[in-house]
């Protein structure tokens, strides 16, 4: 028993000192980073797609994920061009791995389908772990808005295969659940989540963020990381509606995940920094005018 323990406090001691001498303080076995980047399509807007990226570059995460539309799309002449200007600037970063998510503006056709597997290296749904970590990435592309009845059945194996895992999230483009959550919440997606336990459901299309809660399931819609906002900003909509260029910064902490929302800096915006969870169905809970928010945020 004693030589147990003596191995033990070894065991942490090392630990600790190792943590003193690298200056990363000892964490839990999920610990790692990760960026989500917002549409870059439709009707991309110059520069701001890079500099979303040159900000993630900054950050050094351990992969990125995007939420959909990397091009312009629609068009089976002119995407294998779009697909070369969305490369120029992927490769300038490829040192992080990259899982990408099926957008409208992505698929549209058999050939679009085709030139987006190549690019992206994986069918329109599929699922990866990192560390303790699972995330789905499901279809909803084409046809309808809501995940087909084959879509959910893979996201149910799949689940079903990874029960034990966390954080658990998945990702689809089109978020048709705003509207059934503010339904109700009575909808096959939701009960699926609640069902197997995942963390957060994560989406983008809409060019703003948004983010609700229901029943410890979270949902959270990345905004434009350069699709274009012209009409929103015509309209009157402004960052209290959710239209400013961002990206979204994670930290996985054991079996949670927190997400840090980060606005551009000048002169694509502000550079305001928030936990996701601080803005709900009605837009942010915090004082905009706050010069905190240009602080860096722990993570």
């Amino acid at each position: 028993m004693t030589k147990r323990i003596s191995l033990a406090a070894a065991g942490i001691c090392g630990a600790l000192l190792l943590s003193l001498l690298t200056g990363a303080p000892a964490g839990p076995a999920n610990d790692f980073h990760f960026a989500i980047v917002g549409d870059r399509a439709g009707s991309p807007e110059p520069t701001i797609y890079g500099r979303v990226w040159r900000e993630v570059d900054l950050l050094r995460p351990d992969f990125v994920m995007n939420v959909g539309d990397s091009i312009q799309g629609g068009d089976d002449a002119a995407a294998e061009k779009q697909w070369e200007e969305f490369r120029a600037i992927r490769e300038k970063y490829g040192r992080y791995p990259f899982f990408m998510t099926p957008g409208n503006h992505d698929v549209w056709s058999d050939l679009s389908k085709r030139l987006y597997e190549r690019e992206s290296g994986h069918p329109l749904h599929y699922s990866f772990d990192h560390g303790g970590m699972h995330v789905t990435v499901l279809d909803n592309s084409r046809g309808e808005v809501a995940l087909s009845v084959g879509e959910l059945q893979f996201l149910e194996q799949d689940l079903a295969a990874n029960a034990a895992k966390h954080p658990k999230l998945v990702v689809f483009h089109k978020p048709y659940w705003i509207e059934a959550l503010q339904a109700g919440g009575d909808f096959p997606l939701h009960n699926l989540a609640k069902k197997y336990g995942v963390d957060y459901v994560v989406s983008g299309h809409g060019h703003r963020f948004a983010h609700m809660s229901r029943d410890g399931v979270r949902y959270m819609e990345v905004g434009s990381s350069g699709g274009s906002m012209r009409g929103k900003l015509v309209r009157g909509e402004g960052f209290s509606q959710g239209s400013f260029y961002h990206f979204v910064w994670a930290h996985v902490a054991g079996s949670t995940v927190r997400f840090v929302v980060k606005e551009l800096p000048p002169p694509a915006g502000m550079g305001r920094m928030f936990p996701a969870e601080d803005w709900d169905e009605k837009g942010p809970r915090f004082d905009l005018d706050d010069p905190a928010l240009k602080d860096k945020p722990r993570t």
